[in-house]
């Protein structure tokens, strides 16, 4: 989350929201944020149903795992990084900053 935030402004440049999903609840998530000095929305999903929906819910650990998106305004998944992959948000801000040029 905290490499996402630092990549924030250059992100929002290229006409992408940031937005982080937790199943946790909205008061845990927005204490959590205001810990690591994160300023993008964080939703939640208590319960799961996202998380299941989009089959990256680990029953082992019953939590989700680390997964990032790049969803394209029409609601297509254009992108996914999963697990480790996850954290550095360096390829999805190279594909936005391209996908921005091209538009």
């Amino acid at each position: 989350m905290q490499a996402f935030q630092q990549q924030l402004s250059t992100l929002e440049g290229t006409d992408t929201q940031v937005l982080g999903v937790s199943m946790d609840s909205p008061f845990a998530n927005k204490a959590w944020a205001q810990q690591i000095d994160v300023t993008f929305p964080l939703l939640s999903d208590l319960g799961g149903d996202v998380t299941r929906q989009y089959g990256v819910f680990n029953p082992k650990y019953k939590a989700a795992r680390r997964v990032t998106y790049l969803i394209d305004k029409e609601g297509k998944v254009q992108e996914m990084q999963k697990d480790s992959e996850a954290i550095d948000p360096t390829s999805i801000v190279t594909s936005c900053q391209r996908r921005r040029l091209k538009g």
